[in-house]
Protein backbone atom coordinates (compact mmCIF):
# COMPACT_ATOMS: atom_id res chain seq x y z
CA UNK A 1 0.00 0.00 0.00
CA UNK A 2 1.08 3.52 -0.66
CA UNK A 3 1.50 6.10 1.41
CA UNK A 4 -0.07 9.78 0.98
CA UNK A 5 1.56 12.93 1.15
CA UNK A 6 1.13 16.47 2.74
CA UNK A 7 3.74 18.17 0.83
CA UNK A 8 4.74 21.81 0.59
CA UNK A 9 5.47 22.76 -3.21
CA UNK A 10 7.24 26.11 -3.16
CA UNK A 11 6.97 29.18 -4.55
CA UNK A 12 6.15 29.85 -7.94
CA UNK A 13 8.27 27.59 -10.89
CA UNK A 14 10.82 27.57 -8.61
CA UNK A 15 12.51 24.79 -9.83
CA UNK A 16 13.09 26.58 -13.43
CA UNK A 17 14.84 29.34 -11.69
CA UNK A 18 18.55 29.55 -10.88
CA UNK A 19 19.84 31.97 -7.75
CA UNK A 20 18.71 32.78 -4.31
CA UNK A 21 14.59 31.77 -5.30
CA UNK A 22 16.04 28.43 -5.83
CA UNK A 23 18.51 27.75 -3.26
CA UNK A 24 15.77 29.01 -1.06
CA UNK A 25 14.19 25.82 -1.69
CA UNK A 26 17.11 23.30 -1.76
CA UNK A 27 15.43 21.92 1.63
CA UNK A 28 12.70 21.05 0.02
CA UNK A 29 13.97 20.31 -3.42
CA UNK A 30 16.15 17.32 -1.25
CA UNK A 31 12.83 16.22 0.63
CA UNK A 32 10.83 15.76 -2.83
CA UNK A 33 13.58 13.55 -4.64
CA UNK A 34 13.51 11.67 -1.59
CA UNK A 35 10.27 10.38 -2.18
CA UNK A 36 10.87 8.04 -5.58
CA UNK A 37 14.23 7.53 -4.26
CA UNK A 38 14.22 6.59 -0.85
CA UNK A 39 10.62 6.85 0.56
CA UNK A 40 8.04 4.80 -1.69
CA UNK A 41 9.34 1.16 -2.79
CA UNK A 42 7.73 1.67 -6.42
CA UNK A 43 7.02 4.00 -8.52
CA UNK A 44 3.56 4.39 -8.58
CA UNK A 45 0.90 3.65 -11.78
CA UNK A 46 -0.18 7.29 -11.01
CA UNK A 47 -0.52 10.49 -9.21
CA UNK A 48 -3.50 12.18 -7.75
CA UNK A 49 -2.51 15.58 -6.39
CA UNK A 50 -5.38 17.44 -4.62
CA UNK A 51 -3.96 21.26 -5.80
CA UNK A 52 -4.38 23.78 -3.04
CA UNK A 53 -4.60 25.96 -6.45
CA UNK A 54 -8.23 24.92 -8.02
CA UNK A 55 -11.36 24.92 -6.34
CA UNK A 56 -14.51 24.78 -8.04
CA UNK A 57 -18.16 24.89 -6.67
CA UNK A 58 -17.63 20.96 -6.21
CA UNK A 59 -15.23 18.48 -6.94
CA UNK A 60 -14.12 17.93 -9.96
CA UNK A 61 -11.43 16.11 -11.27
CA UNK A 62 -8.66 16.42 -14.41
CA UNK A 63 -9.79 13.92 -17.35
CA UNK A 64 -7.46 15.36 -20.34
CA UNK A 65 -5.01 12.62 -21.84
CA UNK A 66 -2.31 15.69 -22.13
CA UNK A 67 -2.97 18.48 -19.37
CA UNK A 68 -1.85 21.38 -20.60
CA UNK A 69 0.21 24.47 -18.16
CA UNK A 70 -1.66 26.57 -16.21
CA UNK A 71 1.11 29.90 -14.74
CA UNK A 72 -0.72 30.81 -12.24
CA UNK A 73 1.47 33.25 -10.52
CA UNK A 74 2.98 36.93 -11.62
CA UNK A 75 5.85 38.80 -11.13
CA UNK A 76 8.10 35.31 -12.50
CA UNK A 77 10.87 35.53 -15.62
CA UNK A 78 9.46 35.76 -18.85
CA UNK A 79 10.51 32.09 -19.49
CA UNK A 80 8.97 30.52 -16.19
CA UNK A 81 5.16 31.43 -18.57
CA UNK A 82 6.74 28.85 -21.53
CA UNK A 83 8.03 25.93 -18.90
CA UNK A 84 6.27 22.45 -19.62
CA UNK A 85 5.62 19.55 -17.51
CA UNK A 86 4.25 16.80 -19.87
CA UNK A 87 3.63 14.01 -18.43
CA UNK A 88 0.17 12.61 -19.41
CA UNK A 89 -3.02 13.00 -18.02
CA UNK A 90 -4.72 9.81 -17.38
CA UNK A 91 -8.82 9.80 -18.04
CA UNK A 92 -9.66 6.29 -16.91
CA UNK A 93 -8.14 7.13 -13.31
CA UNK A 94 -9.98 10.76 -13.39
CA UNK A 95 -13.56 8.22 -14.22
CA UNK A 96 -12.05 6.24 -11.54
CA UNK A 97 -11.93 9.04 -8.96
CA UNK A 98 -15.69 10.39 -10.25
CA UNK A 99 -17.18 6.97 -9.53
CA UNK A 100 -15.38 6.20 -6.06
CA UNK A 101 -16.56 9.86 -4.60
CA UNK A 102 -20.30 9.14 -6.54
CA UNK A 103 -20.12 6.21 -4.42
CA UNK A 104 -19.80 7.80 -1.16
CA UNK A 105 -22.69 10.25 -1.85
CA UNK A 106 -19.75 13.23 -2.95
CA UNK A 107 -20.66 15.09 -6.16
CA UNK A 108 -17.23 15.49 -8.51
CA UNK A 109 -17.40 16.64 -11.92
CA UNK A 110 -14.80 16.25 -14.50
CA UNK A 111 -12.49 18.72 -16.81
CA UNK A 112 -11.02 17.56 -20.01
CA UNK A 113 -9.79 21.10 -20.05
CA UNK A 114 -7.90 21.50 -17.12
CA UNK A 115 -3.86 21.68 -17.08
CA UNK A 116 -1.58 21.41 -14.41
CA UNK A 117 -1.65 24.67 -12.01
CA UNK A 118 2.01 25.12 -10.11
CA UNK A 119 0.46 23.46 -7.07
CA UNK A 120 1.18 20.31 -9.27
CA UNK A 121 4.06 21.03 -12.07
CA UNK A 122 6.40 22.45 -9.12
CA UNK A 123 6.71 20.02 -7.17
CA UNK A 124 6.38 17.39 -9.65
CA UNK A 125 9.16 18.37 -11.68
CA UNK A 126 11.46 18.19 -8.22
CA UNK A 127 9.93 14.37 -7.83
CA UNK A 128 9.79 13.34 -11.47
CA UNK A 129 11.44 15.27 -13.72
CA UNK A 130 10.97 12.57 -16.78
CA UNK A 131 7.36 13.94 -16.12
CA UNK A 132 6.84 9.67 -17.43
CA UNK A 133 3.81 9.28 -14.41
CA UNK A 134 0.20 9.74 -15.18
CA UNK A 135 -1.04 12.69 -13.80
CA UNK A 136 -4.17 13.74 -12.69
CA UNK A 137 -5.37 16.92 -10.27
CA UNK A 138 -8.25 17.08 -7.70
CA UNK A 139 -9.98 20.24 -7.24
CA UNK A 140 -10.26 21.73 -3.66
CA UNK A 141 -14.42 22.17 -2.95
CA UNK A 142 -15.30 26.53 -2.44
CA UNK A 143 -16.20 26.76 1.13
CA UNK A 144 -13.19 24.71 2.28
CA UNK A 145 -15.42 22.72 4.72
CA UNK A 146 -12.32 20.17 6.42
CA UNK A 147 -15.34 17.62 6.86
CA UNK A 148 -15.87 17.58 3.37
CA UNK A 149 -12.27 17.00 2.33
CA UNK A 150 -11.25 14.80 4.52
CA UNK A 151 -14.47 12.81 3.56
CA UNK A 152 -13.34 13.28 0.05
CA UNK A 153 -9.57 11.71 1.46
CA UNK A 154 -12.27 8.43 2.84
CA UNK A 155 -13.76 8.06 -0.83
CA UNK A 156 -10.47 7.67 -2.77
CA UNK A 157 -8.49 5.70 0.07
CA UNK A 158 -8.82 2.32 -2.08
CA UNK A 159 -6.48 4.17 -4.92
CA UNK A 160 -3.31 3.35 -2.45
CA UNK A 161 -3.95 -0.21 -2.94
CA UNK A 162 -3.94 0.28 -6.73
CA UNK A 163 -0.67 1.90 -7.34
CA UNK A 164 -1.82 5.56 -6.84
CA UNK A 165 -0.03 8.13 -4.63
CA UNK A 166 -2.19 10.26 -3.13
CA UNK A 167 -0.52 14.42 -2.28
CA UNK A 168 -1.94 16.85 -1.08
CA UNK A 169 -0.21 19.96 -1.96
CA UNK A 170 -0.02 22.91 -0.46
CA UNK A 171 1.99 24.41 2.50
CA UNK A 172 2.05 24.56 6.30
CA UNK A 173 2.23 28.09 6.14
CA UNK A 174 0.48 30.81 3.68
CA UNK A 175 0.63 34.23 4.19
CA UNK A 176 1.63 36.30 1.22
CA UNK A 177 1.07 39.16 3.03
CA UNK A 178 3.26 38.73 6.46
CA UNK A 179 6.77 38.01 5.76
CA UNK A 180 10.31 38.54 7.57
CA UNK A 181 10.36 38.63 11.44
CA UNK A 182 6.71 39.20 12.22
CA UNK A 183 5.84 35.17 10.28
CA UNK A 184 8.77 33.68 12.98
CA UNK A 185 6.36 33.03 15.93
CA UNK A 186 3.01 32.35 14.34
CA UNK A 187 4.32 30.17 11.76
CA UNK A 188 6.36 28.15 14.81
CA UNK A 189 3.32 27.83 16.88
CA UNK A 190 1.14 26.76 14.46
CA UNK A 191 4.07 24.38 12.33
CA UNK A 192 4.12 22.83 16.18
CA UNK A 193 0.26 22.44 16.73
CA UNK A 194 0.18 20.87 13.38
CA UNK A 195 3.00 18.45 14.14
CA UNK A 196 0.93 17.18 17.34
CA UNK A 197 -2.16 17.37 15.79
CA UNK A 198 -1.01 14.53 13.37
CA UNK A 199 0.94 12.49 15.34
CA UNK A 200 -2.02 10.57 16.72
CA UNK A 201 -3.72 8.97 14.49
CA UNK A 202 -6.96 8.67 16.51
CA UNK A 203 -7.49 12.00 17.28
CA UNK A 204 -5.98 13.60 14.20
CA UNK A 205 -9.23 13.94 11.95
CA UNK A 206 -10.82 15.52 15.22
CA UNK A 207 -8.07 18.12 15.77
CA UNK A 208 -7.83 19.37 12.11
CA UNK A 209 -11.76 19.79 11.94
CA UNK A 210 -10.56 22.63 14.80
CA UNK A 211 -7.60 23.87 13.24
CA UNK A 212 -8.79 27.40 13.27
CA UNK A 213 -8.70 27.50 16.95
CA UNK A 214 -4.68 26.34 16.53
CA UNK A 215 -2.33 28.45 17.95
CA UNK A 216 -0.99 31.00 15.07
CA UNK A 217 -3.31 29.26 13.09
CA UNK A 218 -5.41 32.01 10.94
CA UNK A 219 -2.21 34.60 10.74
CA UNK A 220 -0.72 31.16 9.21
CA UNK A 221 -3.78 30.79 6.89
CA UNK A 222 -5.71 33.80 6.38
CA UNK A 223 -7.12 31.96 3.43
CA UNK A 224 -7.09 27.70 4.05
CA UNK A 225 -6.74 26.98 0.32
CA UNK A 226 -3.15 25.67 1.55
CA UNK A 227 -3.83 23.99 4.28
CA UNK A 228 -6.86 22.24 2.99
CA UNK A 229 -5.36 19.54 0.78
CA UNK A 230 -3.83 17.64 3.92
CA UNK A 231 -7.70 17.29 4.72
CA UNK A 232 -8.07 15.02 1.89
CA UNK A 233 -3.67 13.24 2.15
CA UNK A 234 -5.75 12.59 5.84
CA UNK A 235 -8.54 11.06 5.12
CA UNK A 236 -7.19 8.63 2.60
CA UNK A 237 -4.82 7.89 5.00
CA UNK A 238 -7.26 6.62 7.77
CA UNK A 239 -4.94 5.36 10.41
CA UNK A 240 -1.85 5.47 8.98
CA UNK A 241 1.02 7.44 11.10
CA UNK A 242 2.45 10.72 10.38
CA UNK A 243 6.19 11.36 9.69
CA UNK A 244 7.48 15.07 8.82
CA UNK A 245 9.39 14.09 5.79
CA UNK A 246 10.49 18.50 5.31
CA UNK A 247 10.92 20.98 8.06
CA UNK A 248 12.36 24.28 7.21
CA UNK A 249 12.77 27.33 9.98
CA UNK A 250 14.28 29.82 7.61
CA UNK A 251 11.85 29.77 4.63
CA UNK A 252 11.79 33.23 2.98
CA UNK A 253 14.35 34.51 6.17
CA UNK A 254 11.89 33.56 9.02
CA UNK A 255 9.25 31.17 8.27
CA UNK A 256 8.84 27.78 9.37
CA UNK A 257 7.05 24.99 7.04
CA UNK A 258 7.21 21.41 7.38
CA UNK A 259 5.52 18.62 4.79
CA UNK A 260 4.36 15.12 5.90
CA UNK A 261 4.19 11.37 4.73
CA UNK A 262 1.35 9.39 6.41
CA UNK A 263 2.02 5.54 5.90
Amino acid sequence: MLPTYFLSHGGGPWPWIEGPMRSMFDALERSLKDIFAVQVPQLPKAVLVVSGHWEEPRFTVSSGPMPGMVYDYYGFPEHTYHIKYPAPGSPVLARHVAGMMAAAGIDCRSDPERGFDHGTFSLMQAMRPQADIPVVQLSLKQGYDPAEHIAAGHAIAALREEGVLIIGSGLSWHNLRMRGPAAADPSSRFDAWLEQALVDPTMRETQLLNWAAAPGARLSHPSEDHLIPLMVAVGAAKGSAATRVYHQTDLFGSITASSYRFD
